[in-house]
């Protein structure tokens, strides 16, 4: 979707939106100074390949922070037209970027509402050359990660998983974190109760991911007890309602960071933050680190240490090609 959106048309329709709901359904922003900003981000997107640089004058470059919401805000502005057309057949719409779902009464002709269907495929079609694949109306539907289905009058849901995946987790021998495996365990079953409407799919889906990392050589008799703990995580978040999460989390000021790349061989977590204690925090017959004041007469807040952990260069980092300067002719030959 990102690379079809005409840019000038674009600009404009939502230089005009921003400028017709300033103030008045939004109170955050200056138009003239986000329009601006807009045009110089979407107008000026360099990319270098070897030694030659090109400008994009069509679409919108993939990356782009503000990408997903202006491709968001474009489409809408077509929706806002589009929806009360349709509101006697489309019960049901929601759009994530260029992901659709929407849930369609038909018409009780059958031949009037293949028509009607077919005027509505050609006017979800009818935005600036932007095109939508669209599947026939059923009882059953992938959207993003679910399936959705229509059974016995209600609506269910299950984990959707393309063919193609490979499921290539984490083998037990690489250099991560212990607990990497086990925050894709928990994660995993807790995304199962969130998302699945019953029970059996829960415990196949279970009994998958359990072979799947098997299959990749980690040890039966170690993940079965991880698995035990998430389930009766999971379930116990499930019966509290807990399971949401909030829309900002608030940086703490009482936190620092350390940043190292992971090694197997490297001190545990643990020794480190004894090391941090007993030599910044509270270090012995010396002054607490809450007690220094620096030179405006503050104390620092910091009490906690977080030690995050980055991924080393793999193989795939060391072997792939990404470099291409001195390797052959240079790109401008061939321009």
């Amino acid at each position: 979707m990102y690379t079809n959106i005409p840019t000038d048309v674009a600009l404009h329709a939502s230089s005009t939106y921003l400028r017709t709901h300033e103030n008045t359904t939004f109170h955050h922003y200056d138009s003239t100074v986000l329009i601006e900003a807009l045009q110089i981000i979407f107008k000026n997107n360099f990319i270098q390949f070897g030694d030659t640089y090109w400008q994009q004058i069509l679409g919108t470059g993939m990356g782009i922070s503000p990408a997903p919401p202006w491709a968001t805000i474009f489409y809408a502005l077509h929706k806002q037209q589009l929806l009360p057309e349709w509101s006697e057949n489309l019960f049901y719409y929601k759009r994530f970027i260029d992901d659709v779902i929407g849930i369609w009464l038909p018409h009780p002709c059958p031949t009037h509402n293949r028509e009607l269907w077919d005027l509505f495929k050609q006017r979800m079609q009818d935005w600036h050359g932007l095109t939508w694949v669209i599947t026939p109306p059923s009882t059953t539907c992938n959207f993003m990660d679910l399936t959705i289905s229509i059974i016995n009058d209600k609506i269910t849901t299950t984990i959707y998983e393309k063919k193609q995946n490979l499921y290539l987790y984490i083998p037990p021998h690489s250099a991560h974190p212990p607990g990497i495996i086990n925050g894709l365990i928990y994660g995993h079953i807790l995304r199962l109760h969130r998302l699945c409407s019953h029970k059996q799919d829960i415990q196949k889906k279970t009994q998958d991911l359990f072979n799947r990392l098997t299959q990749r050589g980690h040890s039966a008799s170690k993940l079965l007890p991880v698995f035990q703990r998430a389930h009766r995580r999971a379930t116990s978040l499930v019966l509290q309602n807990q399971i949401d999460i909030p829309d900002t989390i608030k940086p703490s000021p009482t936190k620092t960071f350390l940043h190292l790349p992971y090694h197997p061989q490297d001190p545990p977590r643990s020794t480190i933050q004894h090391i941090w204690n007993s030599t910044v925090i509270n270090p012995p017959h010396q002054t607490p680190l809450r007690h220094i004041k620096n030179l405006q007469g503050h104390t620092p807040n910091i009490t906690r240490l977080t030690i995050a952990y980055s991924r080393p260069p793999n193989l795939g980092n060391r072997l792939s090609v990404r470099n291409i300067e001195g390797r052959g002719m240079p790109v401008s030959s061939f321009v």
